[in-house]
């Protein structure tokens, strides 16, 4: 099985299953079976000589794209050890966690998934061995073997390509709590589980020192990669096929510092990238606003390549919870950046998330919270729930808001938000814009889904397309006609040159 769960994090986190169109060029004989609550659901029928003597792994991946990207380098170690990587949990000899540990809610999905693995295995109708990998194994390895001695083994962060090592082990012992240190490159192979678009991890860990993250206790201090195994794994990506490239780490905008790049490493790196190689679209995410770089935002207004899209999540905006989160900034320079933003670059689209219920956090916080929502008028927003993290300066901290109180703020902060990305998307309709094309509708086959550079994939809903067809993964214009809460609606106009490109048919009034 290769699926993707994602529990809550920062920057907006989804639910992920792999699109149909990639498990048919993986898996030709396939049966696919489209439910509303998922992407794909699979049915897959290896051939029964070939499963003889072929080791059959399933994969379950939780959490961000950046755990994605660690499932995919697992994945690739497995294909390429001759491994057969398959979509049905029960008919699988291994199946591997990828668990996320960052918040509450993770940390329970990673655990019910273990315990619903383990029950399949003893019921003799699933895998024979589950193995656990991720986050979780550097900051719960021993809590968990002592808690669930039926798993078979685990992986820890820095074992990712000793992956096969480990499945032939059939037994390991989960690793002392440890911070990781290594730094995967582009010589890591990855078979990937996305189509069109692709993650590109371009640092691991963090330095930043906020409150209520414990990410550095297990993913380590900020290393990045050289920019020369960036573009090598971007070309690579693109050789795949891939057509659009997002950038991430804990702090995408601190890229570099630690390799003498000083502020701008990450300009530097987007130079290189679109210079050295043809990818249509490149996008960062996970901006923090102390190190965002100006000439980020002049790059996106000048080069359409780069697409005009800022994700910056801020957390909060009163100066005491910024404090109390040992962020850096104010609401005003927030105000600032915003606006620099869409004045650099006029077709950008905001991205932010924020953190209620905060140690301390009283209604007039909250209240200044949703004014400065309301003057900022982003087009996306996710909003999270405090959640006290051990090892963390902000599990001590008194006062924390009753768990009803801060449920009922996030309801707010999402319901005040709610017109304001809807009057947003209404003023794009009418218009046309470059999409990619990525596949079919999740609910029913008589649509497409396709996205504009403003949409980041899994985050920022979809543009519905109800008439045209073209290939998927390929770069589309579509207009958009409907604007709805969530998504948009759109036809395929063009490009009207391409003979793989089926335009809607004209609208006479």
């Amino acid at each position: 099985m290769v699926a993707s769960r994602c529990g809550p994090a920062p920057s907006g986190f989804d639910s992920w299953t792999i699109p149909s169109e990639w498990l048919r060029s993986q898996h030709p004989t396939m049966t696919i079976q489209h439910n509303p609550a998922q992407t794909a659901e699979v049915d897959v029928y290896p051939d029964p000589k070939e499963s003889e003597t072929r080791k059959r792994v399933g994969m379950i991946s939780l959490g961000c794209p950046k755990n994605l990207v660690d499932t995919e380098i697992m994945l690739g170690e497995l294909k390429g050890q001759g491994y057969e990587i398959i979509s049905d949990v029960e008919q699988a000899d291994t199946v591997i966690v990828n668990t996320c540990g960052f918040i509450d809610e993770a940390r329970e999905e990673s655990i019910e998934t273990i315990l619903e693995m383990i029950d399949l295995k003893e019921s003799g109708s699933g895998p024979k061995e589950v193995l656990v990998a991720g986050c979780m194994v550097n900051r719960y390895g021993e809590e968990l073997q002592a808690e669930m001695p039926e798993i078979d083994g685990f992986i820890g962060l820095d074992d990712l390509r000793d992956v096969t090592s480990l499945i032939q082990l059939q037994s390991a012992s989960a690793p002392t709590q440890s911070a990781a240190h290594v730094v995967f490159d582009h010589q890591a192979p990855r078979l990937l589980t996305t189509s069109g678009h692709a993650y590109l991890k371009v640092a691991e860990g963090c330095n930043n020192p906020c409150t209520f993250c414990a990410i550095p206790v297990w993913r380590g201090r900020f290393r990045s990669r050289t920019i020369d195994s960036l573009v090598n794994e971007a070309q690579q990506l693109l050789d795949q096929g891939v057509v659009e490239i997002n950038l991430l780490a804990q702090d995408t905008t601190r890229y570099g510092e630690d390799l003498g790049l000083g502020k701008h490493g990450l300009l530097r790196l987007a130079e290189a990238l679109l210079e050295r190689t043809s990818v249509p679209w490149l996008r960062f995410l996970y901006a923090y606003p102390t190190t965002l770089d100006h000439g980020l935002l002049e790059l996106m207004g000048e080069e359409e390549r780069f697409c005009s899209y800022l994700d910056m999540p801020l957390q909060h905006s009163h100066p005491a919870m910024l404090t109390a989160m040992r962020r850096g900034g104010n609401a005003e320079r927030y105000l600032k950046q915003l606006a620099e933003a869409r004045r650099l670059a006029p077709d950008v689209f905001l991205r932010t998330t924020f953190i209620v219920g905060f140690p301390g956090e009283t209604e007039e916080h909250f209240e200044h919270l949703l004014d400065f929502v309301e003057e900022a008028q982003f087009d996306h927003l996710g909003a999270f729930l405090f959640s006290p993290e051990q090892d963390t300066p902000s599990s001590k901290l008194a006062d924390r808001p009753e768990r009803e109180v801060a449920k009922d703020r996030r309801r707010r902060l999402m319901e005040l938000q709610s017109p304001i990305g809807h009057a947003n998307r209404e003023r794009l309709v009418g218009g046309t814009y470059r999409m990619l094309l990525e596949g079919m509708c999740k609910e029913t086959d008589h649509l497409l889904e396709a996205r504009h550079h403003g949409m980041a994939p899994e985050v920022d809903g979809r543009v519905l397309v109800n008439d045209g067809i073209a290939p998927f993964g390929q770069f589309v214009d579509v207009e958009i006609t409907e604007a709805h809460p969530e998504d948009l609606i759109g036809r395929i106009v063009g490009p009207t040159d391409d003979p793989l490109v089926t335009v809607a048919q004209p609208v006479f009034a």
